[in-house]
């Protein structure tokens, strides 16, 4: 495992956090893998303090873990948890996008160009972000805040298990078709087609992605067996 240096700056804590976010994401830090604070500290070119306090925000959003023995650890991705999240996420899609669709909001349309320009690549970070925007373009346009807040709370676990899927096969074919769909039923202002749209796309996701889970433990568990 390689972090590239982090430059410097006076405030290190949200920088550190956002690394360290992403090489869990990419998956550069592995479920299971040993964490030291002095590691990161030297990999990262900062000083300790920033880096245990972005440990302690990363443990608290439940992406780290103590293991016995052996101290802070990545956490491993649970399915059943994960599918729980999905469950949640489909029903705030499906109201964000039909009150987007109330007033027709305009959601640029280049989203759905940069995704599908990402998807045809091979760069997993980059596929992760463009989902995340399009979705987030879509919690905003609902015009609650709160929708923003508790939608975007989770996102930190989805990012994840994206990127898990993303770094063993090239993901769901069609993914940016259904976002297209939902995007033109909020333009059009179809607050119905929208919602189902949104709601089954994260059921589909969902579906795809606890069972490349699913099985990728299982493929774990038969070679430690």
């Amino acid at each position: 495992m390689s972090l590239a240096k982090i430059p410097s700056r006076t405030d290190y804590v949200d920088e550190v956090y956002k690394t360290l976010l992403d090489a869990i994401s990419a998956g550069k830090l592995a479920p299971g893998e040993r964490i030291t604070q002095e590691d990161l500290a030297e990999q990262l070119n900062v000083s300790r303090s920033p880096v245990l306090q972005a440990l302690r925000l990363l443990k608290k959003d439940g992406l780290l873990e103590e293991a016995p023995g052996r101290g802070l650890v990545v956490a491993k991705l649970n399915p059943v948890r994960i599918g729980h999240l999905y469950q949640v996420r489909g029903a705030l899609d499906a109201l964000a996008a039909r009150l987007a669709s109330s007033h027709q909001a305009k959601i640029p349309l280049s989203l759905i160009d940069a995704g599908r320009q990402a998807a045809a690549g091979t760069d997993v970070k980059a596929m992760i972000e463009a989902d995340t925007a399009f979705h987030k373009a879509i919690y905003e346009a609902s015009g609650n805040p709160f929708i923003v807040d508790n939608a975007m709370l989770n996102w930190i676990h989805f990012r994840r298990v994206m990127g898990a899927v993303l770094q063993r096969s090239v993901g769901r074919s069609g993914i940016w078709d259904e976002h297209a769909a939902i995007l033109k039923a909020i333009h059009d202002g179809d607050g119905d087609l929208a919602a189902a749209l949104s709601e089954r796309h994260a059921d589909v996701a969902r579906e795809a992605l606890v069972g490349h889970l699913q099985q990728s433990e299982s493929e774990l568990e038969r070679v430690e067996a």
